[in-house]
């Protein structure tokens, strides 16, 4: 009888292990931790196809219009190309969990993240820091010295964050090593610091340079007030694009330094709950960017109202380098 049950046994193992000589060495298992969709998942996949839709019409509007190409609106265009692929990343990412799982889909589709939002950010700053040149540099402001500075600048940012999307796929991630796992699989702990670390000093720059365009704006219309005698009105004004400044700003900060400190501080046994909370507004920082840049600029606005209704002339605006309206 104890023959029969080694020979039973035996008979077990030689079959699991022509199981697993079956399956194909490129799928991989899913993970038991992903079982259950949650609504934070849905979340993310709906913010996904909503920011693919806003900033597809952004970018289409600016590069097919000849009277955008202004720095300003390579900028604005780059900051739109950018939430486009977080969308498209985060669509991906939702299929290599909930559809087709498998690590390369895993680590393109959060490679493709890191990289749009990398890139993201890097345009935030780059538009800051040309609205701050434009009041400092008034006269050569959008001359051929300056739109070649934008474009080496934008791909310069471009590489670079193409660098840091592309370190989980060339190894550098936890897919293997539990431990050294971030809140944000399969990047590891030091990765998610690098970034968050970036985001914190791009934070900075961006309130060095809002705080210096608030002083050159009170400045100037101070000026302009005392030559046209019209304080109060111009007061007005002021305070309205200060206003405008602080909003922009606030809505940068609320969306990305939750997940930031949170990136900084946990690490993968942290809840996945806190995770997700922290990231939904990242996703909502993508879907409010071109509400904040593009829709409101005038210049955009008059091409899509050409775009949709043919009556309106196509003549050519003078100040389309102007970026106050931005």
């Amino acid at each position: 009888m104890a023959l029969n049950n080694s020979e039973v046994g035996l008979e077990v193992i030689l079959a699991m292990n022509q199981l697993l000589e079956l399956t194909p060495s490129h799928v991989t298992p899913k993970p038991l931790e992903a079982t259950v969709m949650t609504p934070w998942d849905v979340a993310l996949c709906v913010s996904g196809a909503l920011i693919c839709c806003e900033n597809a019409i952004v970018v289409a509007t600016i590069f097919s219009s000849p009277s955008l190409r202004a720095p300003m609106f390579l900028l604005i265009g780059s900051l739109a190309w950018a939430d486009f692929l977080a969308g498209v990343g985060l669509l991906l990412h939702f299929l290599s969990r909930w559809c087709v799982y498998s690590e390369a889909l895993e680590l393109g589709s959060v490679g493709l993240l890191v990289s749009a939002l990398s890139a993201s950010v890097f345009s935030l700053l780059g538009i800051t820091l040309d609205r701050f040149l434009s009041l400092h540099r008034a006269l050569t402001y959008g001359s051929c010295r300056t739109h070649t500075q934008t474009r080496c600048a934008l791909a310069i940012g471009w590489t670079l964050a193409g660098l840091q999307g592309a370190l989980p796929a060339m190894g550098w991630n936890c897919l293997h090593d539990g431990e050294s796992c971030s809140v944000l699989r399969p990047l590891t702990r030091v990765h998610l610091a690098t970034l968050c670390g970036g985001f914190l000093l791009t934070l900075a720059l961006m309130l060095q340079l809002n705080a210096r365009i608030c002083r050159v704006v009170l400045r100037h219309s101070h000026q302009i007030a005392l030559q046209r005698h019209t304080l109060p009105s111009a007061r007005t004004h002021t305070r309205r694009r200060v206003h405008t400044l602080t909003l922009i700003l606030a809505t940068f900060t609320s969306c990305w330094m939750p997940f930031a400190l949170y990136g900084l501080l946990a690490d993968g046994s942290s809840p996945a709950l806190y995770t997700y909370a922290t990231l939904v507004p990242v996703t909502g920082n993508s879907l409010l960017n071109p509400l904040i840049y593009a829709y409101r600029n005038t210049h955009i606005q008059r091409v899509l109202r050409q775009a949709c209704c043919c009556c309106l002339p196509n003549t050519p605006n003078k100040n389309t380098h102007t970026p106050s309206d931005v």
